[in-house]
């Protein structure tokens, strides 16, 4: 469970946050969310996210970059386990910056407090998209692109891993090609930055995570009180 003030991953049997203090009660327990459905007719926009991706990290491409670095770092030195948690984090730096907000380096550590979540959603997806890959690189490339969303569905409706991949799902089946092609076009990305002498890599990657958060929030919206809970 969460705490609903700062958003802690806490055990079911405590009455306080151990992370801000506030009394958690003993309420009954609580019904599980309905699924989440989206809006009918959505549609992909490849190359316009991905564009709104770039304006906001060269707005602010020095911190991004940094953010970057530490990305790939952490990401290598421990392959698989940090990769949720961190993903949560750079999303929830982007969404900040969106809004307006004080954003922070710190914030990409702020995915650890979703990390059971987040690492058994990393491990769920990749397992899913390497079964899919088994039968041909497009199926690959269709799981990978309809889980996309399931880190934002984490942090920004307080969901569990399996109801956050579901709710992912929902909102690509509406046009499995076009958000394919989203996919395939944040690997080229990624792909001319490793081609850039590997530093571009530093660019590409919170440009990617970029446009993946402002997709979300034209197709799904963000809760107007999250960032004041992280």
């Amino acid at each position: 469970m969460f705490c609903h003030s700062c958003g802690t991953q806490i055990n079911g049997d405590v009455q306080f946050c151990p992370s801000c203090g506030r009394s958690l009660g003993v309420a009954a327990p609580i019904a599980p969310p309905p699924a989440f459905v989206p809006q009918a007719g959505l549609s992909a926009r490849p190359g316009h996210w991905v564009g709104a991706g770039w304006d906001l990290v060269k707005a602010d491409m020095g911190n991004y970059a940094l953010m970057g670095l530490i990305f790939v770092a952490l990401n290598a030195m421990v392959p698989v386990i940090l990769q949720g948690p961190l993903m949560v984090g750079f999303h929830i730096f982007v969404m900040k910056r969106m809004a307006g907000r004080n954003a922070e380096f710190a914030d990409l550590f702020k995915g650890f407090n979703f990390f059971v979540p987040a690492l058994v959603a990393s491990l769920a997806i990749a397992l899913f998209t390497f079964g899919g890959s088994l039968l041909c690189l497009i199926p690959g490339l269709v799981v990978a692109a309809m889980y996309k969303f399931t880190y934002l569905f984490i942090v920004d409706k307080r969901m569990d891993f399996w109801p956050a991949m579901q709710a992912s799902h929902n909102v690509v089946k509406s046009d499995y090609f076009g958000f394919t092609m989203f996919l395939i076009l944040l690997g080229l990305v990624n792909l001319l930055g490793f081609i850039c002498c590997i530093v571009g890599v530093l660019i590409s990657i919170p440009v990617t995570i970029a446009a993946i958060t402002v997709a979300y929030g034209e197709l799904v919206g963000f809760d107007p009180q999250v960032l004041d809970r992280v």
